[in-house]
């Protein structure tokens, strides 16, 4: 009886307990729903969900449920510092398709180059999880459908397109296991940012769609990336120092593992906005299918590149059209001056008050262990040879195998002042004003070509110093 009457005393404790908790053992979890979001069609949510983000961060921090197997509306949200936006299995958050709601930039007081959608400035604990999707409706931002891309709106000074998550100045980032898609721009920007984690995540955007970049770092440090899939007609993974955020330093120390990438653009790239520093980088066991371009260094501002390295991984390239910048070079190393133009954005490419700019070298880069089959050779250049300096290949196998109908025989330098392709053969390497080249133990076989020319295993033109083990 003794032992009864325990149990029976601690079973009406915990159901007080649940019971003082909302029902859902524990009073941090706020439920969009229970904040009036409503899943029928044509609803904006974003009210709703702004309460409910609003009131966990005023109670010390918590959980923003969007409930399983629903989907929501929305226009833009901020989030808050110690919230994490929880999405339960079957959820989905919808970007509103109407661009009028889409008025806070990207870019600050650059408005050429889209708005934002899921926003967070000044924070810190900040959280994305569950297994829902976050849905930025590409499609419905654009124009005309092509057969090799959509038509992009024509647009002056402001340009409505959400990006689907900006988060800018922020500390201690953790966004796992979510799908993310759709988006009409950049997809996860993170500008400023310190310590961030992104893990196991599905970014899948449409193929078709421009300037549909994966994860963007700019001016960031201390980040990883592990365990994602992304597929992105832009840049799947992009690091880079934009003019607009300068005040917020270089971007290192960055490590991106695990991760499968499908890019019409180029997979890896850093660059090519630059205009600070990019060092101690490592890219690592990462698998690169059906790309148009697969690993690309692109500098094109006076900023620098160094001490990066590239292990392990598996690269596929594909011819695709002009449309799309790359001619399925596996391996990319460039630094030239920036083409001046002008583009709706142009009074941002170079320093305050210039009409043009110049290029920061790239030093200590590393391909090591890295299979690459491809329609294409790798490329590396120059504006002078000092420019481009102590590159190593360290055993890169290059397979050259025809897949498409695209001509080959070019390699695309955009964007750059002066020619942007290059009119030459297959090479393995193409190399065009370098310095201290080392290779060991590269394999080039290009017996897949067929009738494409092929120029030979090496073209150097203008490198000092080249070393082969």
């Amino acid at each position: 009886m003794r032992i009864q009457s325990v149990f029976k005393c601690l079973f009406v404790a915990a159901a007080v307990a649940l019971t003082a908790c909302g029902g859902n053992g524990s009073k941090s979890v706020f439920n969009v729903a229970d904040y009036g979001a409503d899943s029928a069609d044509g609803v904006d949510n974003a009210a709703a969900i702004q309460k409910a983000i609003d009131a966990c961060a005023d109670a010390g921090g918590g959980s923003v449920v969007i409930p399983a197997g629903r989907t929501f509306m929305t226009g833009p949200l901020h989030l808050r510092s110690n919230v994490d936006l929880h999405l339960e299995p079957g959820s989905r958050l919808l970007a509103n398709p109407d661009e009028s709601i889409y008025t806070e930039s990207a870019f600050g007081e650059n408005r050429g180059e889209g708005m934002m959608w899921l926003i967070g400035k000044d924070l810190e604990g900040v959280s994305i999880t569950g297994t829902g999707t976050i849905d930025g409706n590409g499609v419905a931002f654009m124009g005309a459908e092509l057969e090799d891309s959509y038509e992009l709106k024509p647009v002056t000074t402001f340009d409505p397109r959400p990006h689907v998550l900006t988060l800018i100045n922020c500390k201690k980032i953790n966004i796992r296991d979510v799908t993310i898609t759709g988006s009409a721009y950049w997809t996860v920007h993170l500008v400023g940012c310190y310590d961030a984690a992104i893990s196991d995540i599905s970014l899948l955007n449409n193929l078709k769609i421009r300037n549909g970049d994966g994860i963007d770092l700019d001016h960031s440090r201390k980040v990883r990336i592990t365990g994602c899939f992304i597929e992105s007609g832009d840049d799947c993974i992009c690091l880079k120092n934009r003019r607009e955020y300068e005040e917020y330093g270089p971007c290192r120390d960055i490590v991106v593992t695990n991760c499968i990438m499908t890019s019409r653009s180029c997979a890896v790239k850093i660059g090519s906005e630059n205009m600070d520093s990019i060092d101690h980088v490592l890219f690592d066991n990462c698998i690169i299918r059906n790309s148009n371009r697969g690993i690309g260094i692109q500098n094109r501002d006076e900023g620098t590149v160094s001490d990066v390295t590239f292990a392990n991984m598996s690269v596929e390239c594909l011819l695709h059209s002009d449309v799309w910048w790359g001619k399925a070079e596996p391996i990319y190393v460039t630094s030239y001056p920036r083409a001046p133009g002008n583009h709706k954005d142009a009074g941002w490419r170079f320093p305050k008050g210039a009409t043009t700019g110049s290029c920061g070298p790239v030093s200590r880069i590393k391909f090591v262990n890295i299979s690459c089959e491809s329609e294409n050779g790798c490329f590396i250049g120059g504006e002078t040879p000092d420019k481009i300096n102590d590159i190593t290949f360290d055993r890169v196998d290059i397979r050259l195998n025809k897949f498409t109908a695209w001509p080959g025989g070019v390699y695309d330098k955009r964007p750059c002042d002066g020619e942007g392709f290059v009119n030459a053969p297959v090479y393995g390497f193409y190399i065009d004003t370098a310095s201290d080249i080392t290779f060991n133990d590269c394999r080039i076989n290009a017996s897949g070509l067929g009738t494409e020319p092929f120029g030979g295993d090496y073209k150097l033109l203008n490198v000092i110093s080249v070393t082969t083990r």
